[in-house]
């Protein structure tokens, strides 16, 4: 009887720390999205951001479920999933740091889409944000594809949001 309602407690346990992952998931994944929207980032932006959290959140509670089964130690589980972290990073270095960079455009309003940008020696109109890079379509109608991490890095001018960004950081 003591078994089966540890047994209880356990799933118990297991089913409210999913909740609660889940939660903060769409808590986080809805504020990326909305500062996605804002810049007029495309659905299929919206869509790989919400597909990245789930993923987060599966592994999560994937390590949940196998600690509190026994299955592995909560110090193993700890463990593995820091070694598989930091292996990630590094892999994805590039990525992330091109990620970061699109999500602080996106919610600082610095691009948008038909914006007139000059970025270095390349002038035009932006005509894609993603996550990664952000696509510029010069007045030759050459295609420019530049990563976020280095228009985040500058130097940016951004010819048609002056008034935009005048406004809402008051710098009048």
């Amino acid at each position: 009887m003591a078994t089966a309602l540890m047994d209880l407690y356990t799933l118990a346990g297991i089913a409210t720390f999913g909740v609660g992952i889940l939660l903060t998931e769409e808590l986080i994944s809805f504020a990326i999205r909305r500062a996605a929207r804002t810049a007029r980032a495309g659905p299929t932006v919206l869509r790989d951001i919400k597909t990245g959290a789930r993923l987060v959140a599966l592994v999560l509670m994937l390590s949940d479920v196998l600690s509190a089964s026994g299955l592995s130690s909560l110090f193993t589980t700890l463990t593995i999933s820091g070694i598989l972290a930091v292996a990630a990073s590094l892999a994805l270095q590039t990525t992330l740091s091109n990620v970061i960079s699109g999500v602080l455009l996106f919610s600082d309003g610095v691009l948008r889409l038909g914006d007139t940008i000059e970025y270095g020696s390349t002038k035009g109109k932006v005509v894609r944000i993603g996550l990664r890079n952000t696509w510029i379509k010069t007045e030759t109608g050459h295609l420019v594809v530049v990563s976020n991490s280095s228009l985040s890095g500058g130097p940016l001018i951004n010819h048609t949001a002056t008034e935009r960004l005048s406004k809402k950081y008051a710098l009048e």
